[in-house]
């Protein structure tokens, strides 16, 4: 592979040099991706389904990310905003709740003059492919545009772009309940019985789970976040029993490690470890779910364990069971994505939730996440598949690699240098365990 493979193919087509490049999502990279684009003065439009920046952070703003702030702050963001009177917080070494990093970086960074005017609120784009040609078609592609199909309040458009960032995240799209991988059989009829990971146990549903019985199902550091936060609430309300249940003999994600330097995350593992030992959260382990019934004014989970059939009867589940890209809004798009984890196949090897935690992943940038598709990425979480090993701090890194290739500035989008936190294991900065 040579540079001149590498090379950005669509510098010299006049018409693709109009257009702006298309950003999916503002949450912290694409902010970061606009930032970068901004600062070389190439055209974007930023497209969110929210009413707001930091929409999907929202979601999950009450949980605490591991990473300190100055792992959370891109250096090309930051300039940006300082040019316009903004401040740091003054405790680098703090870690934010998801609520404090949209208040105090995302929302600032969304308002400044160079990026408010091209950030579209309450714009879904539902499908993304090239102008005039659907994925089979391969004469004049790479010089065609982008065209993305959005959604603005029920009045759908066709956008074109001469490049995307999707940087839409995966919070939205969990994993199924089931250990095959589908919804469990009976799902739909008990989904009012089911809440997604990360709910906020101590302020908005509270009551929802105060006096109740309530099983988490998952073994990362989001089943963990929600399995301290129900314990505490069980010492507040009585009759609020709390069952942590997984499908493999041991939770290997939630786990202490002395080397971690992200020390909030180092004592996750032993805290749950606390409350199973002392008995104030049941663990079931081996449990694979099938199927899911209505059963007593609450819900029975269905399946084997350790081989048996097996059941288990609560009030209320929290799925936190991980999360996937959505891959459907991407059907006419060329990608070349890696057959286990669904991230860009050059991208895996260097991610494999098996051999690497946050710390260890190499820094990568638009190399690794070249698609057949020239002038398409996918950035962020969602570049990562199913693999739970995202830190913000290398997203920032892909975008800033990837705005450079566009830019045609090949010595920087080819300089790929990152310092990472020494970790144990690891799981996501965004879409639940926050790093």
């Amino acid at each position: 592979m040579t540079l001149l493979d590498l090379a950005p193919r669509t510098r010299t087509t006049p018409r693709l040099a109009t257009l702006p490049v298309a950003i999916i999502g503002a949450g912290p990279i694409g902010l970061a991706a606009a930032a970068h684009l901004a600062e070389r003065g190439i055209a974007f439009d930023v497209y969110e389904a929210g009413p707001a920046p930091a929409a999907g952070v929202r979601l999950w703003g009450h949980t605490r990310l591991f990473s300190p702030w100055r792992h959370l702050i891109d250096p090309t963001a930051q300039r940006l905003l300082e040019r316009h009177g903004w401040t740091a917080p003054a405790d680098l070494d703090a870690a934010p709740t998801g609520h404090e990093l949209a208040d105090l970086l995302l929302e600032p960074l969304a308002a400044l003059d160079e990026i408010s005017p091209h950030v579209h609120y309450g714009t879904r784009v539902t499908a993304v492919t090239r102008e005039g040609m659907d994925r089979t078609r391969t004469a004049g592609r790479a010089d065609s545009p982008f065209l993305l199909r959005i959604d603005r309040g029920g009045e759908i458009l066709d956008l074109t772009a001469r490049a995307v960032i999707d940087a839409s995240g995966t919070y939205t799209t969990p994993n199924p309940l089931a250990s095959s991988g589908l919804d469990p059989l009976g799902a739909a009829e008990v989904s009012d019985r089911i809440l997604h990971a990360l709910p906020d146990v101590a302020g908005r549903d509270r009551a929802r789970f105060a006096g109740r019985d309530v099983t988490v199902v998952g073994a990362g550091h989001s089943a963990a976040n929600t399995l301290i936060a129900l314990a505490a609430l069980a010492d507040e309300e009585p009759g609020t029993r709390v069952t942590w249940l997984i499908r493999n003999a041991g939770a290997v994600r939630v786990t202490t490690s002395p080397d971690d330097e992200l020390t909030d995350r180092a004592r996750l593992g032993s805290r749950v470890d606390t409350l199973v030992d002392s008995g104030r959260i049941r663990r079931v382990d081996s449990f694979e779910i099938s199927r899911a019934a209505r059963h007593d004014g609450g819900i029975r989970l269905i399946g084997t364990r350790r081989g048996e059939p097996a059941h288990h009867d609560t009030d209320l589940v929290v799925a936190a069971t991980g999360f996937r890209p959505d891959l459907d809004m991407l059907r006419e798009i060329r990608l070349d994505l890696d057959e286990i984890v669904e991230a860009p196949a050059r991208l895996a090897p260097l991610i494999d939730p098996n051999v690497h935690t946050c710390g260890t992943v190499e820094p990568h940038g638009f190399a690794e996440l070249r698609h057949p598709e020239p002038g398409f990425f996918l950035a962020g979480m969602k570049s990562y598949g199913r693999a739970p090993t995202f830190l913000l701090a290398t997203g920032y890194e892909q975008v800033r690699s990837i705005v450079a290739w566009l830019a045609g500035d090949m010595a920087a989008a080819t300089t790929v240098a990152l310092t990472l936190p020494s970790t144990g294991v690891c799981s996501t900065d965004l879409g639940g365990s926050c790093c």
